[in-house]
């Protein structure tokens, strides 16, 4: 028995040893192409100044649409910021999906609402309209206020407010989400001179933690002062511009946050819209539009936006974390699973051929190995003599590797978008990278792999479910 194990070691640290070379090497395509993404993204010169386009009634209008589900301490002053977005032809959309507080009433006594008679086409399926609203003031002339029976998603209330859009562009966003004056017009442009048909754009998020906030605008951007949301202030800078600036590249991006995400509603509805039963409605949403236009044989882009333009609350607890990136983990696992005829199909080019694998061998397999590989090296201790050397320059390889990354991203991310305060914040923040494989990232490998287990034991939580922490509303579903 012994000799069969000791044999199994050996073959699973070659195992380990080509999937970690494999794992950096692709790494480094992405750290050249999202340096490349980023370096045109700053340079890029489009046709349409944004001063013009802010002056022009020739521009695409844009559906601004924000699912509210028990939202009265922030609606109101969120809901002024929104509508004082800095772009000619927009309206907001708020979805009142079944609140059960005094969501309603706010908006009704605050923005003037009346209750009008309006067409409303279903395309997409969802749970029972029961009215429209509009503003009898016309400082609130671009405001519509959607009143639903609660369907239990994001998805559900996100696709009643596509549905009641007039516009063929639209924009999804949460209630507690902080937008930049200028957000709708840099996420528009692709769409308007791009020679390939955009379909989606997204941009950086950033965390509004600690953040000074006044009637739905962020006067002063603050450095989080707990540990989690420090360590999500890492993640997001490497992950925003060492991963979807790369795939932006290569056209291969299969994520749009849900928090900042415009789309073509045209293809949104070809789609079929959000799915209302999926955990990870954004990352699905964007698998389907992709495979759409494959099937189509269009040529298609998805474009990302270098510079943060979007401010969102961040779990600040383990609890709300584990519960936040368990949902995650079961939406990754699903979307797989639903969407498996890609993997490794040429038909779906690079969607097929390399997003997707990557997803299921780097972002799927990864926390499962981590495990196999903790229980391994558990059962050596007691039965082996264990290979301490190849398994301390293996760590320490992979450490001081994904080390670089981050100090690159933070870099890259203080040279050019100025981020911080001062030199404290971002010597924190190189601190924060240091202890992060120790604290941060077994965590987050436990949120994945409880959410695998969730998504084959557990049905779907309510979007009812969301916690509050702090003055934003936390949604555990985006």
């Amino acid at each position: 028995m012994i000799d069969y194990f000791s044999t199994f070691l050996t073959w699973f640290e070659y195992f380990i040893l080509v999937f970690m070379l494999s794992y950096i090497l692709f790494f480094l395509v992405l750290a050249v192409s999202s340096y490349l993404a980023i370096d045109k993204n700053l340079r890029l010169k489009y046709d349409l100044p944004k001063d013009l386009m802010l002056k022009s009634n020739q521009v695409l209008g844009i559906s601004v649409v924000v699912p509210a589900y028990n939202e009265g301490d922030i609606i109101v002053d969120n809901l002024k910021s929104f509508l004082s977005l800095q772009y000619p032809k927009f309206e907001v959309i708020v979805v009142n999906d079944g609140s059960e507080d005094e969501t309603l009433d706010k908006l009704i006594k605050n923005f003037d609402l009346k209750k009008v008679d309006f067409y409303y086409d279903e395309k997409v399926k969802t749970r029972r309209v029961l009215g429209h609203y509009k503003s009898t003031n016309p400082v609130y002339d671009k405001l519509l206020v959607v009143d639903k029976i609660n369907g239990g998603s994001k998805a559900d209330a996100s696709n009643a407010g596509v549905n009641s859009s007039r516009y063929p562009i639209f924009l999804c966003t949460d209630m507690d989400c902080i937008l930049k004056n200028d957000t709708l017009t840099k996420l528009v442009l692709p769409f308007m001179v791009e020679k390939k048909r955009v379909i989606a754009t997204g941009a950086g998020i950033r965390i509004s933690n600690n953040c000074k906030i006044k009637e739905g605008t962020i006067e002063e951007v603050r450095f989080p002062k707990k540990m989690f949301p420090r360590f999500q202030e890492l993640e997001y800078v490497r992950s925003f511009l060492f991963g979807r600036m790369a795939w932006s590249r290569m056209n291969a991006l299969l994520l749009v946050s849900g928090a900042l995400g415009m789309f073509d509603k045209k293809i949104f509805f070809e789609a079929g819209g959000y799915w209302n039963e999926s955990f990870g409605e954004d990352f699905e949403l964007i698998t389907r539009m992709r495979k759409l236009m494959h099937d189509k044989k269009e040529k298609f882009a998805i474009r990302y936006i270098a510079e943060s333009l979007c401010w969102t609350e961040v779990p600040s607890t383990t609890k709300l974390f584990v519960t936040q990136r368990s949902r995650w983990g079961r939406g990754l696992v699903q979307t797989l699973k639903v969407h498996r005829k890609m993997f490794f199909n040429p038909k779906y080019a690079t969607t097929g051929i390399l997003t997707f694998p990557f997803f299921v061998f780097f972002e799927f397999l990864v926390p499962i190995l981590e495990l196999l590989g903790v229980i391994i090296i558990l059962c050596s201790l007691i039965f082996l003599e264990v290979n301490y050397d190849f398994m301390l320059y293996l760590l320490l390889a992979v450490f001081l590797f994904f080390q670089s990354i981050t100090l690159i991203s933070i870099l890259i991310d203080e040279f050019i978008f100025k981020n911080y305060n001062n030199l404290k914040e971002i010597l924190i923040l190189i601190i924060m990278s240091i202890i992060e494989p120790l604290i941060y990232h077994p965590i987050n490998t436990f949120s994945y792999l409880r959410g695998y287990w969730l998504f084959f034991t557990r049905k779907q939580p309510k979007w009812g479910d969301m916690k509050r922490n702090g003055s934003l509303t936390l949604d555990l579903n985006s």
